[in-house]
């Protein structure tokens, strides 16, 4: 079943087949706690958890260029899959960029204001949750990029890792600000480590996709 990681010694169409489906709970799992976490960053004031739901739309943009990459994967090392391989790595590494640009701005705005949020207790429950569901897919995405060889694939298993760590930055924002109100500004101050963390990975990525030697990581030369 696609849902089953597949054995060491399976084909090649196994792990793609894997991969497919681990893109698409990518997309579904993210739309919902995107939502969840910008509706509830929007009402209780919390830019930290604002951020962290715009994020996951960012997740789901990055598993659709994995499901447009590997239309046609079975070509093998064509020309065409070396170009999706760079557009797709492009593109995740741009909305890498664009996310940490606006999740910047937001904190530095209620930072400037003094505004603190109204809660924080949400983020601690969506930052637990997330730390869960991203763990597995981060190590799935893993084995399943080095299975097919594909920088892409590399591109949103970091993607992944990259969201361990904003779940990880935001427990901490959410917890500090929970135990110690006067310490309004952690939030604000979770949301700018967020957005260090995403700009560094998406001009990582860019960078890769734009050299002459990029190989998209499948052997092609």
């Amino acid at each position: 079943m696609a849902w089953r990681r597949p054995s060491g010694s399976a084909s090649r169409g196994e792990w793609l087949s894997y991969a497919r489906f681990l893109a698409l709970f990518t997309v579904l799992y993210n739309l919902a706690e995107g939502l969840v976490s910008m509706g509830f960053g929007w009402t209780d004031d919390s830019m930290a958890l604002f951020g962290f739901g715009a994020d996951s739309f960012i997740e789901v943009g990055s598993a659709l260029l994995v499901l447009w990459r590997l239309r046609g994967d079975e070509d093998g090392c064509s020309g065409a899959r070396l170009n999706r391989e760079r557009k797709a790595a492009l593109g995740i590494g741009a909305l890498f960029v664009l996310l940490a640009l606006g999740t910047a701005a937001g904190a530095m705005f209620h930072l400037i204001q003094r505004h603190p949020p109204g809660t924080t207790l949400p983020g601690v429950v969506v930052s637990l949750l997330s730390l869960a569901f991203m763990a597995w897919l981060w190590v799935s995405k893993r084995k399943a990029a080095s299975a097919l060889d594909s920088r892409t694939l590399e591109g949103d298993a970091a993607c992944s890792l990259v969201c361990i760590q904003l779940s990880g930055v935001l427990l901490a924002g959410s917890l500090l600000y929970l135990l110690v109100p006067a310490l309004w500004w952690a939030d604000a101050v979770a949301a700018l480590v967020l957005s260090a963390f995403i700009a560094r990975e998406g001009i990582s990525g860019i960078r890769a996709a734009r050299r002459p030697d990029f190989t998209g990581g499948c052997g092609c030369h």
